[in-house]
């Protein structure tokens, strides 16, 4: 077996092919930050600190708790900031994550 090893809640979801919408699988905030997670909140390596775990699917917190991870963004500057990190993330256009899953085996 090669590859990274990344751990992920049991009940999530799939992951979907590339270019099928986002189901919240997680797997891509997993496996590394994206730029935004990385210029915003200076990660560079490992799952992004601002996945979040809620109601059965992965989301991203710089988008649904922008004010707990983005202390400095001032509580004005948020229905900015929502519009510009969903399009610079490509929320809407689907999985642009290319790898590929398999699940831990079983003991």
């Amino acid at each position: 077996m090669t590859g990274q090893r990344i751990w992920l809640q049991q009940a999530a979801p799939a992951k979907p092919d590339c270019g099928q919408p986002c189901n919240g699988c997680g797997v891509c905030c997993a496996a590394a930050p994206c730029p935004l997670s990385r210029l915003l909140l200076r990660h560079r390596d490992g799952p992004c600190p601002a996945l979040q775990w809620q109601d059965s699917r992965y989301f991203c917190g710089l988008i649904t708790a922008p004010a707990h991870y983005l202390r400095w963004l001032p509580p004005r500057a948020v229905p900015l900031f929502l519009p510009l990190a969903r399009r610079y993330l490509a929320l809407d256009i689907g999985c642009d994550a290319d790898v590929e899953t398999e699940p831990e085996p079983l003991p």
